[in-house]
């Protein structure tokens, strides 16, 4: 049975216009050439508007220049950085900046292009976050602990809550940064398969929890420290009081619920009928020759039962780091939230989570043997990288080159500029400006940098118009996610395709574009009218903060 018939079952996926835009999609060229193509574009483009002399000047949120040393923070995986002396609250300044085109083919430009290149690669942040995280998945699952997860996930879950558990899962896991793309979504797919359905339509839902609903949470995150921080450096220049960081927290909450049930929804009545029936099999991916034996039932409930004290052992080692004051976790200021070591550090404790169990269980289980079963469940993970780190090879080249361009920030300025001179009412405004940054995050993803051009713009503004910031933030979080799954700047695409290509070999990015776009339509649209409500009826966004402010 070929691939492309196991994707083809009692639905016709090839059909409407999701079957044509996957059509389309798939006949694209192979990512690596898809983004040198990009990559000659924007050096082409870049010399001419330089050439005409482009650029923008405006005031925009940048951090307070220090010295610095790296951390990762950001919800791209790009390397961000911070203070020593206060290593947990970056701090921002509201800065007035001109915005030149920079020409690739210039002296500079091409001197960039040549030294560049390797710090690009190495300095790619998401490169070495998925190899940490897949160790530790890596292990467990060559050890079986993920099928026999999987196994009692579907057991406790009623059938017809598998997905929204699945979507809700990833709508928590923007609070542990990377480890929803790298960890659940594989384990959807799986857990789709093992219940005999189609997993693409598990890694769908999955994917839609992770990227489309990412910045809301029913806690917070630390992306939500620094969407904090640069709205009240904002709303500084209107002379409001500044908000907290819990400011977003009931509308968080409130749209987590919400989406991931849209999100559900759109899984069950549109995903899984256009992808019909999987005739690849169930249990194993197909063609899999390396997938472990069955174990016996015995076997597994002693290796749980190990893994489950394992879990627990290293869950003490970590409270111990964390929980005393002036432990090693903590902030120096002693608190746990926000940009802490213990949140920066989440996709590591993960995987040591994993590695951890996923030995004890395999010891228990006899999958392991020995030190050698564990080094070459790490080695077999890491040789199934190889095509994806080529990938990610050219799209740290093509983020770089963009980035160094101006190209993004001078688009996101002239929108912003628009925008401002729009002559509309309040909710309107806020409308068109959430659109506005849905079409601005296919070309800028990340949260961060879009929302230090955009708040100090807008925040005063819809002061001025008796909207309180609060409400501008949540807007802004509306506009910032939806498309998140379908843009091509998204970094963890082609990991996701690889996954796609385990259960059907001739899956492409038209593949996956097609099975997000129901949901990015779905959950923008449910989005905005949950907003509208929320707005209109001035129902609190978080404790003590009201979308639109008292006269």
């Amino acid at each position: 049975m070929s691939a492309s018939s196991a994707t083809k079952g009692n639905g016709d996926s090839g059909g409407g216009i999701l079957g044509v835009i996957e059509k389309v999609g798939n006949k694209v060229p192979h990512p690596v050439l898809m983004f040198l193509y990009l990559i000659i574009g924007v050096i082409v483009l870049s010399a001419i508007l330089s050439l005409f002399g482009v650029s923008v000047t405006e005031e925009i949120a940048v951090p307070v220049p220090v010295e610095s040393t790296a951390n990762l923070y950001e919800d791209s995986a790009v390397p961000g950085y911070v203070n020593p002396e206060q290593p947990y609250d970056e701090q921002f300044k509201i800065h007035k900046e001109t915005i030149p085109i920079r020409s690739l083919l210039s002296i500079e430009g091409i001197r960039f292009i040549f030294t560049s290149f390797v710090p690009n690669f190495s300095g790619f942040a998401v490169i070495g976050i998925t190899f940490i995280a897949l160790m530790g998945a890596g292990v467990a699952e060559e050890a079986g602990l993920m099928n026999a997860l999987i196994r009692k996930l579907v057991a406790v879950a009623p059938a017809g809550a598998l997905s929204f558990i699945i979507i809700f899962v990833g709508v928590l896991s923007s609070v542990a940064s990377d480890a929803g793309y790298l960890i659940l979504i594989p384990l959807a797919a799986a857990a789709f398969l093992s219940v005999g359905r189609h997993p693409l339509v598990g890694l769908a839902a999955a994917f839609a929890g992770v990227a489309s609903i990412f910045t809301v949470n029913v806690i917070p995150t630390p992306v939500d420290a620094m969407l904090t921080e640069i709205t009240n450096e904002s709303i500084a220049l209107a002379g409001g009081q500044p908000i907290t960081i819990a400011s977003n927290l009931f509308f968080g909450i409130g749209s987590s619920v919400i989406l991931a049930i849209v999100a559900a929804v759109v899984t069950e009545r549109i995903i899984a009928p256009r992808l019909g029936e999987y005739k690849g099999g169930t249990g194993k991916v197909e063609g899999d020759k390396d997938a472990k034996a069955e174990i016996s039932p015995e076997a597994e409930a002693k290796g749980l039962r190990a893994s489950l004290f394992a879990f627990l052992g290293v869950f003490v080692v970590i409270a111990l780091l964390t929980l005393p004051p002036g432990a090693p976790l903590r902030r120096p200021d002693g608190q746990i939230e926000g940009n802490s070591p213990l949140m920066d550090s989440l996709l590591f404790v993960i995987m040591l989570f994993f590695l951890i169990s996923g030995i004890a269980f395999g010891r228990a289980a006899g999958t392991i043997k020995g030190s050698g079963d564990v080094i070459k469940a790490v080695t077999k993970t890491f040789a199934g990288l190889a095509g994806l780190v080529f990938m990610l090879l050219m799209i740290s080249q093509f983020i770089a080159f963009f980035n160094y361009s101006n190209l993004p920030r001078v688009i996101a300025v002239v929108l912003a500029g628009i925008l401002e001179q729009a002559n509309i009412g309040a909710l309107p405004l806020l409308i068109v400006m959430i659109l506005v940054i849905v079409l601005l995050d296919f070309i800028m993803p990340g949260s961060v940098p879009k929302w230090a051009i955009f708040a100090p713009i807008f925040v005063p503004l819809f002061i001025r118009l008796g909207v309180a910031p609060e409400s501008v933030l949540a807007a802004y979080r509306i506009g910032d996610s939806p498309v998140n799954s379908i843009t091509p700047l998204m970094v963890y695409l082609p990991f996701i395709l690889t996954i796609a290509q385990r259960y059907d070999k001739n899956a492409g990015i038209g593949t996956l574009i097609s099975l997000m776009i129901p949901y990015v339509v779905a959950i923008l649209v449910a989005w905005l009218i949950l907003f509208a409500i929320w707005f209109m009826l001035n129902i609190p966004l978080g404790p003590g903060y009201f979308p639109q402010l008292v006269p």
